[in-house]
């Protein structure tokens, strides 16, 4: 991300300079790129991290033979992308049993994430329309777990909640049935087992990109240069004079 680093030293040295505008054009600016140095190892190691972190398995595997990085493990990326793809699914139960299968401990030592999975359980028999078998699970094995935390009593009463109404999808709760909860679910899990593999929980390059934009937001202010403001492209736009 070297532009990012181009952009930062920029603003910095227009901050003790006049308050106009500063205009800097694409032979200064493209000179400034091509000063900075940024290893070949490094970049691919930032990608490599965004394709294991996100589970894309066959394109981790094509990247690091052509790429030279260091060996994965690409059986505990699948493992690792079918728990999330169940809970995508709302197929809680083989979700659990595959954390388990990975590592139980994972699911022993976070009480948080073991009640969101559980809380998603109940919340795909309330879809299916199992009142009682959902009334039955909740109580046995949700209402404990409330009693000893407020905060996942008050997440299982916003769950239950949903058997009051019978059009839920247009209820105050209704979010709940939405596949973005699965997703949120599912994210939790995803993170968890990386945390479980020594591996960081979110990739590096979404968090670069937004430091890059806040960079450039910063320099807006002080400048008029050839900025991104396509990041799926990243070709630079010559600032309007």
């Amino acid at each position: 991300m070297s532009l990012f680093w181009i952009v930062l030293r920029q603003l910095a040295e227009i901050e003790a300079m006049a308050t106009s505008k500063k205009l800097i054009t694409r032979e200064e600016w493209e000179k400034k790129l091509s000063d900075v140095k940024i290893k070949k190892e490094d970049m691919n190691k930032l990608v490599m991290n965004f394709l294991v972190t996100e589970g894309f398995v066959d394109v981790a595997e094509k990247f690091r033979k052509e790429s030279g990085t260091e060996h994965i493990d690409l059986a505990t990326i699948s493992d690792r992308m079918a728990v999330k793809k169940a809970v995508q699914s709302g197929n809680v139960e083989d979700a659990i049993e595959k954390v388990n299968d990975l590592n139980p401990e994972i699911l022993d030592t976070n009480p948080q994430l073991f009640f969101h999975l559980q809380q998603q359980r109940l919340i795909e028999l309330i879809r299916n329309g199992k009142v009682e078998e959902a009334l039955e699970f909740a109580q046995e094995e949700l209402a404990p777990r409330g009693e000893e935390n407020i905060a996942f009593l008050e997440e299982l009463e916003r769950t239950v909640a949903l058997l009051a109404f019978e059009d839920v999808a247009n209820c105050p709760v209704g979010d709940l049935l939405d596949i973005s909860q699965r997703l949120k679910t599912a994210s939790e899990v995803n993170a968890a087992i990386l945390t479980s593999q020594s591996h960081e929980k979110d990739p590096k390059l979404p968090s670069l990109l937004k430091m890059l934009v806040w960079a450039q937001n910063q320099l807006d202010e002080k400048a008029a240069y050839p900025r991104i403001t396509n990041l799926s492209t990243a070709n630079l736009e010559d600032p309007a004079v």
